[in-house]
């Protein structure tokens, strides 16, 4: 309990801080009025549903393999599989990207409201660098907290998240950009994550498999990515049901009297009890790492004996 808590705690304390982030940009859209709020509100369900549940879905995956990878020491193992994840992502986020292209003609075509959706669009376009700092962000969160580094990551989160609130001022009150500057701020601040975990990996240097790192030629990485696949597509299945039916309904919002403030609403509603999962998602993560660290261990020691 004592080495499950010592992984969880502060995994809780960087979904917390990713919480604070989702929660300072509904702020500063709130601050810009109400149709602007209930165009981020219904913004942010349609990327959660179509982009950022299918990529931490497919990131997912990559938990056992990187687990037992680092349990048994199988360091090209471990680095060629975050390789092969990158890979994967990239792949998922061009039909993503399009979707979220389109955002205003689907939502149109669904009747939602269109002064709603004209502003969801708006939110939506500028969010699209989002989709390839999330695909190092995720996988990286994965890979070092298979390796039971996850004091580093909450320090990383702190750090983004502390100049999280600075960039929304700039962007949005002292720039003057409104819908697009808080946006923007968040597509930084996942921005300034990824750099900072990066760093951490390569400059202090803590971890064997960093110390151990191979980097794959375009043969080597491509041959495993089916064995991949197979374990990223049943937990992005898993992982967008439960995250889908949260979401459609800041959709189902949109067909109420009164569209605007009734998204607006479900917004707030919907990040504000986002905040329950920070403890479960942080314990469910770090149980995954610990069973798949104990069956690499106990398999080493089968082979071992026998």
């Amino acid at each position: 309990m004592k080495e499950l808590w010592g992984m969880a705690l502060p995994i809780t304390a960087m979904n917390m801080l990713v919480f604070v982030r989702a929660v300072v940009s509904v702020l500063f859209l709130g601050r810009l009025g109400s149709l602007e709020l209930a165009g981020g509100a219904l913004s942010i369900g349609f990327t959660n549903i179509t982009g950022y549940s299918v990529l931490v879905g497919l990131a997912a995956g990559l938990e056992p393999v990187c687990s037992q990878a680092f349990g048994s020491k199988n360091w090209d193992l471990l680095s060629l599989s975050l390789q092969r994840m990158v890979l994967i992502l990239l792949m998922a986020i061009v039909p993503i990207s399009l979707l979220w292209l389109n955002l205003e003609r689907i939502m149109l075509f669904m009747g939602q409201d269109s002064a709603i959706t004209g502003m969801a669009s708006l939110y939506c376009f500028y969010s699209l660098p989002d989709l390839l700092t999330n695909t190092l962000l995720q996988p990286l969160r994965v890979f070092l907290r298979s390796q039971k580094v996850t004091k580093p990551m909450m320090y990383c989160s702190l750090v983004a998240v502390l100049f999280h609130v600075p960039l929304n001022y700039l962007l949005v009150v002292v720039m003057g950009l409104g819908v697009p500057g808080v946006a923007m701020a968040s597509v930084m601040t996942n921005l300034n994550m990824v750099v900072l975990m990066a760093g951490y990996g390569c400059v202090c240097r803590k971890r064997e498999v960093v110390l151990k790192w191979r980097c794959g030629g375009g043969g080597v990485v491509c041959s495993g990515l089916g064995q991949l696949m197979g374990f990223a597509v049943p937990s992005c299945l898993m992982i967008c049901l439960e995250w889908w039916w949260y979401e459609i309904v800041t959709v189902l919002a949109g067909y109420l009297p009164r569209p605007t403030l009734a998204v607006a609403a479900t917004g707030i509603l919907i990040q504000t009890t986002s905040m329950m999962y920070t403890v479960p998602m942080a314990l469910a993560g770090c149980v995954s790492a610990r069973v798949s660290l104990s069956l690499s261990l106990s398999l080493s020691l089968h082979y071992t004996i026998y």
